[in-house]
């Protein structure tokens, strides 16, 4: 499988991941902060949000997410410790990934396996390829968050 095909499936199964923990949640449940450092779910899945406007950057495109976006749930963001102003609610967060994915998957169209080679940070000599390899190692680990979330909000089941 060349590159590009193999990201858009890792992007697609880290969107059904998600989708699937998701199910039967309320936004209070997302809320609900582990009884360890950590984050809550609802933290997860915008940081998520703001690593896929990463994406859409790497891809040559401005970042489409908002200042306020990533001042709230971007690197080294105040967790979220329960309901507040500034908070997105699960389903704002769940219509941004699927907007995010659905831009991701735009600017994919017409790339090759040559286009990952482009480098995109002259000064560490970051290619495009190698920044994809990395924002998608990223969410793969925030997703897996997501399954001791879904328990923490009481579900004891077992999704995938």
């Amino acid at each position: 499988m060349d590159p590009i095909t193999q990201f858009r499936a890792d992007l697609t199964r880290s969107q059904w991941v998600i989708n699937r923990q998701v199910e039967g949640l309320s936004n209070a449940d997302s809320l609900l902060q582990p009884p360890f450092r950590g984050n809550c779910l609802n933290w997860v899945l915008g940081h998520i949000a703001v690593h896929r406007g990463l994406m859409i950057k790497a891809l040559g495109s401005e970042d489409p997410v908002s200042e306020e976006l990533r001042r709230r749930y971007g690197n080294d963001s105040e967790p979220v410790l329960g309901a507040a102003d500034d908070l997105q609610s699960l389903d704002q967060l769940l219509d941004e990934l699927k907007r995010l994915k659905e831009g991701i998957e735009k600017r994919l169209e017409g790339r090759s396996a040559i286009d990952l080679d482009l480098v995109i940070d002259a000064e560490r000599g970051t290619t495009m390829g190698s920044r994809l390899a990395f924002l998608a190692w990223h969410e793969a680990y925030h997703v897996g968050q997501t399954e001791l979330l879904r328990q923490l909000a009481g579900k004891d089941d077992k999704i995938i």
